[in-house]
C-alpha cells in the first residue's frame, strides 16, 4: 500500500459505510431491553439471567481489547472489520434461534466477541481514510448515527408492533437482520479498500499495551478511569438492560411506550453530544462539565426512585449526562497522558469499563431476583435502583477528585483524542 491518501470522494463513501456498520451493531447490543419482559413471561427468565445475556457481551472484552489492536494492526483495519462483523451476524444469529438460555447466551458471547474488535476496527478506518484532516467531525457523526441503531432498539416495540405480538422471537430475527446490513456494509468497504489500496496511506502502527507504562500515569487519570467504570457501567446496564421493564413495572407503561421513553436518551445524544464537546473545546473547562455531567445520573436515578415525578424529568437528565460526559471524558483523556501512552490509556479504560458494565448487569439481575422484582412487586426493584444510586454518586466523588486535581496540575489543551466510546 503507498502513501497516497485516498479521493475526498471515497473517504466519503468510505465514511457512510462505517457509519451504517455502527448502526447495526449499536441495534443489536441494544435489542435485549426490548424483549426483556417478553423472555420472562414466555420462557420463564429471570432477572439474573436477561442481566447475563447483555453482561456476557463484555465480559470476553477485558481480555480481547487487548489484542484487538494488535490484530487490527496486523491484518489490516479493512479485513478485521469485515472478520468481526461476520462474527456478530454470527452471534445475533445464534441468540435469536437458540431454544435455550445456553443458546442465546452464547450467541450473546459470540457477538461479544466480535463486536468490540469491530469498534476498534472501524477507527482504525476512519482514521486511516481521514488522515488528510477532519477526524474529529467524522468520528463524532458515525458515532451519532451509531447511537441511532440504539434509539432504533428502543423504538422498535412501537415501530414492529405486530413483530413484538407474536412473541420474543420476531424481535431478535430483525436484529439479526440488521446485522445483516451491517455486514454488508462492512464488506463493501472491504472490497472498495481491496480495490482501491493504491489510494490509500498506510494504516497508522497500533500501540501495544505495555504493563509499565501504567507507572507513568498521574493520578488526575486514575480518578478519570475510575469515573468511566462506574459512570459507564451504572448508564449501560440500567438503559440497555433494565430500565424498559423497570418503566413497565414501577411506573405502569406498556411495552411500546416504556421502550419510546427510554429512546429518548440516545435520540438526545445524537444531536448533543456533537454540541457539548465543541462547547467544551471552545470554554477549555472540561473537569467541570465532566463533574456536571456525572452529577445529573445519580440526581435522576433518585428522581426514578424517589419521585412521582414526570418520566421526562429523569429521561431529560440521563439524557443530558449521557450527552455530556463522553464528548468531555475522551478529549480530557488525551490531556492527562502524553500522545505516546495514549493507546495504553484508552485500552486500559476499556478493560475496566467492560469489566464493570458486565459486572453491574449481574449484580442488578441478581438484586431484582433476590427481591422479587415484578409487575406485581414493583417495590422488589429498589436494591437494584439503590446499587445504581449509590454507584453514580461514588462515580461523582471521582469526577470532583479529577477536578481538583487537574486544576492544580493546569493541564494545557490538546487536540481531540481519537477513541471511539459507545
Amino acid at each position: 500500500m503507498t502513501d497516497k491518501l485516498p479521493s475526498p470522494a471515497l473517504a466519503r463513501l468510505v465514511g457512510v459505510l462505517i457509519a451504517l456498520a455502527l448502526f447495526g451493531n449499536f441495534y443489536v447490543y441494544d435489542s435485549i431491553g426490548p424483549v426483556a419482559d417478553l423472555l420472562q413471561q414466555q420462557r420463564g427468565f429471570s432477572d439474573t439471567q436477561v442481566g447475563v445475556l447483555n453482561a456476557i457481551y463484555n465480559l470476553p472484552n477485558v481480555v480481547l481489547i487487548l489484542v484487538g489492536g494488535v490484530l487490527v494492526d496486523r491484518f489490516g483495519a479493512a479485513r478485521m472489520t469485515l472478520i468481526t462483523a461476520g462474527i456478530c451476524l454470527a452471534g445475533a444469529l445464534l441468540t435469536a434461534f437458540s431454544p435455550s438460555f445456553a443458546g442465546m447466551a452464547a450467541g450473546r458471547l459470540l457477538y461479544g466477541i466480535g463486536a468490540e474488535t469491530f469498534n476498534i476496527a472501524t477507527l482504525a478506518a476512519l482514521a486511516q481514510y481521514f488522515a488528510a484532516g477532519g477526524i474529529a467531525l467524522v468520528m463524532g457523526l458515525t458515532l451519532a448515527i451509531g447511537r441511532l441503531g440504539s434509539y432504533s432498539a428502543d423504538m422498535s416495540p412501537t415501530w414492529f408492533t405486530t413483530a413484538y405480538a407474536q412473541g420474543w422471537q420476531p424481535p431478535l430475527l430483525i436484529a439479526a437482520v440488521i446485522a445483516a446490513t451491517s455486514f454488508a456494509a462492512s464488506a463493501a468497504y472491504w472490497w472498495m479498500d481491496r480495490k482501491r489500496a493504491s489510494q490509500v496511506g498506510a494504516p497508522p502502527v497500533a500501540e501495544r499495551f505495555v504493563l509499565r507504562d501504567l507507572l507513568h500515569f498521574g493520578k488526575a487519570y486514575w480518578y478519570l478511569l475510575a469515573l468511566c467504570v462506574l459512570w459507564y457501567s451504572v448508564i449501560l446496564a440500567f438503559r440497555s438492560t433494565f430500565s424498559i421493564k423497570y418503566f413497565q413495572h414501577t411506573h405502569g407503561l406498556d411495552l411500546a411506550t416504556a421502550g419510546e421513553m427510554n429512546s429518548y436518551v440516545f435520540l438526545a445524544a445524537v444531536f448533543a453530544t456533537p454540541a457539548f464537546g465543541w462547547m467544551c473545546d471552545r470554554l477549555r473547562r472540561y473537569a467541570p462539565f465532566l463533574a456536571f455531567g456525572a452529577l445529573l445520573l445519580p440526581i435522576a436515578l433518585a428522581a426514578l426512585a424517589l419521585t412521582s415525578w414526570s418520566l421526562w424529568v429523569p429521561t431529560a437528565l440521563i439524557g443530558v449526562s449521557y450527552s455530556l460526559v463522553p464528548a468531555v471524558m475522551w478529549p480530557l483523556t488525551s490531556r492527562l497522558v502524553s500522545p505516546a501512552r495514549f493507546g495504553t490509556a484508552i485500552g486500559l479504560m476499556w478493560v475496566v469499563q467492560n469489566a464493570g458494565i458486565g459486572a453491574a448487569n449481574m449484580v442488578a439481575g441478581w438484586l431484582n431476583d433476590q427481591a422479587g422484582a415484578s409487575a406485581a412487586n414493583p417495590a422488589g426493584y429498589a436494591p437494584m435502583m439503590w446499587f445504581f444510586g449509590l454507584t453514580s454518586v461514588a462515580g461523582f466523588v471521582f469526577a470532583l477528585l479529577l477536578w481538583w486535581t487537574a486544576g492544580q496540575r493546569r493541564h494545557e489543551v490538546k487536540p481531540l483524542a481519537q477513541s471511539h466510546p459507545r
